[in-house]
């Protein structure tokens, strides 16, 4: 693989499987959608552990190479996270070879609690992270030099970049194929893996479908000011000032590049939100007015338009 770009992913025991095939499998997509197009594979992709076999937390084993030493091209360095990260931390070994290999890599990656084993070797200190949200109180307390921050689903400070729960590494592991190869490639792997494009980082800053994404190029902005907004006026009036367009010339255009009325995508964007509201926890009454439905009514009848069930159904069943 020429110029490929040289990505490890560490695995160790009770390693979370999600958090090594998730970004593993992003990646390698990556690489299927370069062969497509008879180019060469822009990732070289090696799973590293101490031991040739790793047994992750859900009984899955993984077999591994070793772990390299520190004279090598090392573009990314993964970290998995899992309950097995809190006896990663204890090994010596383990801790500098990580510190080590992030200091020679050009970026890291922290998925999950990986950021727990980062932080222990002190890559992380004055630096900002995130990591998962059932684990936030304790990362805090252990590692006061770092800057936590609970929200976001991923944060890139500097050359080292941390996400949250085990399926934001797939967010994270798209954002990384952006900035490599571009939107279009990201956009391609997203689609083939069915799963939502360009998640914004804040947890408040939702995605919408994968569909008005795709064709709604022009009216990014516009959709992440709709996301930080939900609770506002997003009348036709206001969202085609938003747009700097006349509210005839905005209803023509959005139309023309989403195949949805601007109405239409506002409804699509707060559902979003409102679903991963729900799927958090969050109260109905709450997320209602979070999302500016004006009422729980006007959200019940929303998602049995879009799922099929109320608002509490679906919270109670994801």
């Amino acid at each position: 693989m020429p110029n490929a770009r040289n990505i490890e992913i560490l695995a160790f025991a009770d390693a979370q499987v999600l958090d090594i095939s998730g970004p593993l499998q992003v990646f390698s997509s990556a690489n299927d959608f370069a062969a497509a197009r008879s180019g060469p594979a822009p990732y070289r992709l090696t799973i590293v552990g101490k031991s040739p076999q790793i047994r992750t937390s859900s009984g899955l084993v993984l077999a591994a190479e070793p772990l390299p030493e520190h004279s090598r091209d090392l573009d990314t360095l993964v970290i998995p996270g899992g309950w097995g990260v809190n006896a990663a931390c204890e090994d010596p070994a383990l801790v500098e070879w990580v510190g080590q290999s992030s200091a020679q890599a050009r970026r890291t990656v922290s998925v999950c609690s990986g950021a727990f084993l980062l932080a222990t070797t002190g890559v992380l200190n004055g630096r900002r992270a995130v990591t998962h949200w059932q684990r936030c109180a304790e990362f805090s307390q252990r590692f006061p030099d770092v800057r936590l921050e609970p929200d976001p689903i991923f944060i890139r400070d500097g050359a080292i970049w941390t996400s949250a729960g085990v399926t934001a590494g797939i967010d994270l592991a798209l954002a990384l194929v952006e900035a490599d190869l571009g939107r279009e490639a990201a956009l391609a792997v997203a689609r083939q893996l069915v799963v939502f494009f360009k998640r914004p980082g804040g947890q408040s800053q939702f995605s919408a479908t994968l569909a008005l994404q795709e064709s709604a190029t022009r009216f990014d902005r516009l959709h992440a000011w709709i996301l930080e907004n939900l609770r506002s006026d997003l009348s036709l009036i206001r969202l085609a000032e938003q747009a700097n367009m006349s509210a005839r010339s905005f209803c023509r255009h959005y139309l023309s590049e989403t195949g949805l009325t601007p109405a239409r995508g506002v409804e699509q964007i707060r559902f979003e939100t409102a679903r991963r509201m729900l799927e958090q926890g969050n109260s109905v009454g709450r997320v209602a007015a979070h999302c500016g439905f004006g009422s729980d009514e006007t959200m019940r009848r929303c998602f049995l338009r879009y799922v099929g069930i109320t608002p509490q159904a679906y919270r109670e069943r994801f």
